[in-house]
């Protein structure tokens, strides 16, 4: 080999030794990280959905059950193969997130049959006083993601107790809500579910309220819609069916196979996307309310924009006094909650 073809590490002029990058260079070279917090069927599902989509170059899972955390992460890492690179790592040790650019948490209290989310409240809200202080000495700069429920009673308790910033500390609120909402009007419809655009707003949960007034078919208002492919009209009574569907089925996956997983992994995927990408997605999480329609002080779901710096404007859509009406009513059903363990 001739020595003009052999290649040398790169010296600064000053003193011969090799160039070392910069604190934003080191950033670009790790790639993002997300850490997920619960290594249960939700945040295994959370870590599969955002790293077969590649969302992040780094996953780090913690839970205080070491070989099941261990061996979700060992599943997971062992198919990149067939995904896009990244790492995959579980740990017992809380080390395992530093310097996390996302956390997902969704350690909580397990649901079950018949319970509603408000009743999970008070042993949720004792596992994030002791879960959030750690984290976020932890990843003192990360975005902070809320996925255990009750999600909009916990995201409040849990940002009160970080002392972050609200833009910071949000939940994922109603997105699964609005994609169950939007699946059933697509099949009502018979169009793809990626042409419906409404949302739940609200709790995640049984006052949730469905915006049926903005909600759009292609550039059809539902409300104009007209039949459904069954010969039905979209009246009262259908809507009225859709949304009892859409609460009903978290229970009903819950009463059949112990817990929700799949779709909720892929929804939270959705919003770690948007965060990480810096997409400006609008998405119904549940963020702190100031003034949203007259709605302050506690944290439910309303459509907003996600991007890198966390939650962004909220919009006010354009609501009926029905839904008006049940939005304050859901606000006060939340906060009433948080105010009976201290909050």
């Amino acid at each position: 080999m001739s020595e003009e073809s052999v290649e040398t590490t790169p010296e600064s002029e000053s003193d011969g030794k090799p160039s070392i990058p910069q604190l934003g260079e080191w950033e670009a070279e790790r790639g993002t990280k997300v850490a997920v917090i619960g290594a249960g069927a939700v945040g295994s599902a959370v870590t599969y959905a955002s790293m077969i989509q590649g969302v992040a170059r780094h996953y780090a899972m913690f839970d205080i059950a070491e070989s099941k955390v261990k061996a979700e992460a060992l599943d997971i890492a062992q198919g990149v193969q067939f995904a896009p690179v990244s790492t995959v790592e579980g740990s017992a040790d809380i080390d395992v997130i530093k310097d996390a650019d996302v956390v997902v948490i969704t350690a909580g209290a397990k649901q079950k049959p018949g319970q509603s989310r408000l009743d999970l409240a008070g042993a949720t809200i004792n596992i994030m006083k002791s879960i959030v202080p750690k984290a976020v000495e932890q990843a003192p700069n990360a975005i902070f993601l809320m996925v255990a429920n009750p999600v909009d009673v916990v995201t409040y308790a849990a940002w009160k107790i970080s002392g972050l910033p609200s833009e910071r500390f949000f939940g994922s609120g109603t997105v699964l809500d609005s994609s169950r909402l939007r699946y059933l009007i697509a099949q009502a419809c018979g169009v793809a579910p990626q042409n419906v655009h409404a949302y739940i707003a609200g709790e995640h949960g049984d006052s949730e309220i469905p915006l049926w007034s903005s909600a759009m078919v292609g550039a059809v208002p539902l409300l104009q819609w007209g039949q459904t492919v069954d010969g039905r009209m979209l009246d009262d009574s259908v809507r009225e069916a859709i949304h009892h569907d859409v609460v009903r089925s978290a229970y009903e996956i819950i009463e059949g196979k112990g817990v929700t997983n799949y779709a909720i992994g892929l929804s939270v995927a959705s919003i770690l996307a948007s965060i990480v990408r810096d997409e400006h997605r609008i998405m119904p999480v549940s963020s702190l309310l100031e003034d949203w329609l007259g709605i302050s002080d506690v944290c439910m779901s309303v459509p907003t924009i996600v991007a890198r710096d966390g939650v962004g404007r909220k919009l006010v859509p354009v609501v009926t006094p029905r839904e008006y009406d049940g939005l304050r009513l859901s606000a006060q059903s939340i906060r009433d909650v948080a105010r009976q363990f201290g909050f």
